[in-house]
């Protein structure tokens, strides 16, 4: 859902990068799991207002800068059931890990790393083996079909894409 960057100012606000379509799920008494290097804590909203690009959050109990400090570097979670429900055509970054990726005669190209939000178009890494994932544009008509019951994804890259 997002992600804590820094403490801004001393009264224990800190700047959340926004990684969802739902920014409305931030408001005071929402409530949050926080991950960063395994440790794992429940945040609950006290504020929150919009700031550049980005949302500044106090959370309940954190309204100091040192405490707020401490939350710099981690990852903002609901759960699965919490999620708002998906329209058709759109694929949460997260849920598309392992998928296959195939062709369009059923050749495997690799597997599904995730789906990376870009200024442009939203790109989709694919595990072919190689030192890196390969970055695919997720747009049609590259992006053929997405079967969300088989967890497969089918793609017609242009020539020459997955060799980049």
């Amino acid at each position: 859902m997002g992600i804590v960057r820094r403490p801004h100012g001393i009264a224990g606000e800190v700047s959340v990068e926004l990684a969802t379509h739902f920014p409305e799920r931030f408001v005071a008494g929402a409530t949050f799991a926080w991950t960063h290097d395994g440790e794992e804590r429940t945040l609950t909203i006290a504020t929150a207002r919009p700031h550049a690009d980005r949302l500044l959050i106090v959370f309940e109990g954190y309204a100091d800068l040192v405490r707020a400090r401490s939350l710099s570097g981690g990852d903002l979670w609901i759960p699965e059931e919490q999620a708002a429900p998906v329209p058709a055509d759109f694929y949460y970054a997260h849920e598309v890990e392992g998928w296959s990726v195939e062709d369009a005669v059923g050749r495997a190209l690799g597997r599904a790393v995730s789906i990376e939000r870009t200024a442009g178009t939203p790109l989709l890494l694919v595990d072919a083996g190689g030192a890196e994932p390969v970055a695919i544009p997720f747009v049609r008509p590259i992006v053929r079909s997405i079967e969300r019951a088989a967890r497969r994804i089918v793609l017609d890259p242009p020539e020459g894409l997955l060799e980049l």
